[in-house]
């Protein structure tokens, strides 16, 4: 047996070469995402692209494992928005993303994104403005307790 071949097979735990192509299930499980995520992210990140067998059947090889496994860093562990983890992409390459899946490489903190509040700067003006209307809602609330008391029986 040659020695390039001796390397390409899976030992005899069953595991596989870390050369093969993996199903979507082995990804999932490996990745501890669910099947219909990596379906769905590769609709939203053209760069994912799984060879397709017959029957539809889904094949990632090992860059497309790492550039799923630096996608769910972007979004699940640094909170990312999709929109930020494509710009991630467009911005640094697929070869940034894949180091980020490895661990090897670390993208900056997200900024801001759409859908996410911008911390908003208030002048002393409307700084009052807002004391004024959280002191009066705590003097609601505490008025809304007293009622919600039931009154002490009479002797």
């Amino acid at each position: 047996m040659s020695s390039a071949l001796a390397v390409e097979q899976p030992a005899e735990t069953g595991e596989k070469s870390a050369h093969a192509f993996r199903t979507i299930s082995e990804v999932a499980e490996e990745l501890d995402v669910p099947q219909h995520v990596l379906r769905f992210w590769e609709t939203r990140f053209g760069q994912i692209r799984p060879v397709k067998r017959a029957g539809g059947r889904r094949y990632y090889r090992p860059q497309d494992v790492e550039l799923v496994a630096g996608i769910r860093q972007l979004l699940h562990v640094q909170r990312y928005t999709i929109a930020g983890a494509q710009r991630v992409l467009k911005e640094n390459g697929v070869r940034f993303v894949q180091a980020v899946g490895r661990g090897e490489a670390v993208a900056a903190a997200p900024l801001a994104q759409e859908g996410e509040p911008e911390s908003v700067a208030f002048g002393d003006p409307d700084r009052a403005a807002l004391a004024a209307a959280l002191a009066e809602m705590r003097a609601c609330r505490a008025l809304l307790d007293s009622l919600s008391v039931p009154p002490e029986p009479e002797a």
